[in-house]
Formats: C-alpha cells, sequence, structure tokens
C-alpha cells in the first residue's frame, strides 16, 4: 500500500515562499505520477501540479504557473512543491497525490496524503 507524508507547510506573508515536500513509501516511485492538490474552507479539492514517471512533464493550475515548481527526486522517493510570490487565494490544506498514470493523477488519484496547511497572511 502506498504511503504518502506531507511536511513544509505553515504560515507565510504574502509574496513570501514556502516549500512542500511528499515523502513516498510502500512501492516503487518510479511507477507512479505525482501530484499537489487544494482545498480551500469552503471549496472542493482542486488540481494544482502533476509531474511524470520521468519528472520529465510537468502540468499545472493556470493560476500557479511561473510561481509554482513540482519537482522529484527519484532516489529519495519524495516530490516537492516550491511556492513562490505566495498570494492569500494560496491558503488551503495541501494534499500530496500518486497515481499510475498523470491522467489519473491529474484528475482521479489512486493515494492522497493526510494534508498540510499552507496559510499566506496579506
Amino acid at each position: 500500500q502506498v504511503q504518502l507524508v506531507e511536511s513544509g507547510g505553515g504560515l507565510v506573508q504574502a509574496g513570501g515562499s514556502l516549500r512542500l515536500s511528499c515523502a513516498f513509501s510502500g512501492r516503487t516511485f518510479g511507477y507512479y505520477a505525482m501530484g499537489w492538490f487544494r482545498q480551500a474552507p469552503g471549496k472542493e479539492r482542486d488540481f494544482v501540479a502533476a509531474t511524470s514517471e520521468s519528472g520529465r512533464t510537468t502540468y499545472y493550475k493556470d493560476s500557479v504557473k511561473g510561481r509554482f515548481t513540482i519537482s522529484r527526486d527519484n532516489t529519495k522517493n519524495t516530490v516537492n512543491l516550491q511556492m513562490n510570490s505566495l498570494e492569500a487565494e494560496d491558503t488551503a490544506v495541501y494534499y500530496c497525490a500518486a497515481g499510475r498514470s498523470v491522467i489519473v493523477t491529474r484528475t482521479n488519484p489512486d493515494y492522497w496524503g493526510q494534508g498540510t496547511q499552507v496559510t499566506v497572511s496579506s
């Protein structure tokens, strides 16, 4: 069974940066596409970013393009989300996700982490 554990959330001022990390265990990391989702209060969980199994292909929600970068390290079984120029609208619980393909990961991941809170103060 795949397990995903997020870390790195916290409180930051608008314009600041945070780096989220997700540790993957239980299966062969390189077989899975990875992604990040977020859920703001009163809203549905929403796709943020995804990376293919190799890391060569990435996808982003339009509103985070140019500010967020997803990356993975297949030697350490981790996926990261570097978030720069944060805005109050980025405040949410961020979830790491894994799936057997990028399409699956972007739409209906097979596995979820427990989430980490990101709060951006304006």
